[in-house]
């Protein structure tokens, strides 16, 4: 995995060599697709399946894989050039934007908003919302997770700057919860399903009727350009894989188990909430293009995100044959 001190310092020297003209985009056609993945979805099962490794066979294209526990550290990776290719949340992207990153959305799948909470300790004094306020509550900076915890304190008449926001990962969160150092964690699938799994853990609320789970496909700049038709056989792909997965979710969840490492009665809960749905895999639409400016707009006013964003100016669309 590429640690995040790396990520960093070619986050740095990619952002330096953008300046110099000419640099940028001379790219030869690929031999290798490095993903970023994270313990979840449809990329997890195409890395148990070996079926982009299949698909990209023909054209000499191997497959490498890095794990990622969260989307800001992937995202610094693929802007750099660390990476070709991986998946996220709807709030990692517009940090990677704004930090001059070299990357597009070009794809998407709808996961279920009951697959994203604020949890609290069973015993906690905290019952609504508004209970948060002066509270310490955790979640990934950068992440979908505090998009939740955004639009959750917006609900209750609250700004994040009610609240002493922590910026953990979601391992260090877990511990932190576990231990009490804590009051609240916006956490995500399959962390949620996993701490929901002890009955010391209670939902304070789900992300339904708050936010709308659109979650994106990214790709770095430079390689889609100088390589569009494998970033629409890689999205096709994930397609069909996940269309598969979803029409046998038993044996899904044994797959999926397998190489998260996450139990399968754990697995069977993020694969089977309400709206959740595998093969959800398409192109940008126009809603989630409309979704993610939308989300910049606000993250810019909320001073979250240093700049005024323009999503669309990175959205990716295959040309038509």
């Amino acid at each position: 995995m590429i640690s995040r001190r790396q990520t960093l310092g070619l986050f740095g020297a990619a952002a330096a060599t953008a300046l110099l003209p000419g640099i940028q985009g001379a790219r030869a056609a690929a031999s290798e697709f490095r993903i970023g993945w994270q313990k979840n979805g449809v990329l997890a099962l195409a890395k148990r399946r070996g079926a982009l490794e299949k698909r990209l066979a023909d054209r000499g294209i191997t497959v490498s894989w890095s794990e990622f526990t969260s989307g800001p550290p992937l995202l610094e990776a693929l802007g750099a050039g660390a990476l070709d290719f991986g998946a996220t949340g709807d709030v990692p992207p517009l940090f990677a934007q704004a930090s001059g990153g070299h990357l597009y959305y070009v794809g998407l799948y709808r996961g279920s908003s009951a697959g994203s909470a604020i949890l609290v300790r069973k015993d906690s004094p905290i019952q609504t919302l508004e209970d948060l306020k002066g509270k310490k509550v955790a979640f990934k900076r950068g992440s979908s997770a505090h998009n939740v915890t955004v639009k959750a304190l917006r609900k209750a008449g609250l700004t994040p700057e009610d609240i002493e926001g922590l910026d953990l990962s979601p391992p260090d969160a877990a511990a932190a919860f576990k231990n009490g150092s804590i009051d609240a964690w916006s956490i995500w699938d399959p962390y949620l399903a996993i701490a929901q799994a002890d009955p010391e853990t209670r939902v304070l609320t789900t992300a339904e009727g708050i936010v709308d789970s659109y979650s994106f496909f990214l790709a770095n700049a430079e390689f889609t350009d100088a390589n569009g038709q494998v970033i629409v056989d890689v999205l096709d792909e994930l397609a069909q894989v996940g269309r598969s997965a979803q029409s046998n979710l038993e044996a899904t969840v044994k797959e999926l188990s397998e190489i998260t490492g996450v139990p399968p009665e754990v697995t069977r809960v993020t694969l089977t909430r309400a709206g959740a749905d595998l093969g959800s895999v398409s192109g940008i639409t126009d809603a989630a293009a409309a979704y993610q400016q939308a989300l910049a707009d606000e993250f810019y006013k909320l001073g979250i995100v240093p700049k005024q964003l323009k999503t669309g100016n990175i959205v990716w669309r295959a040309k038509a044959s």
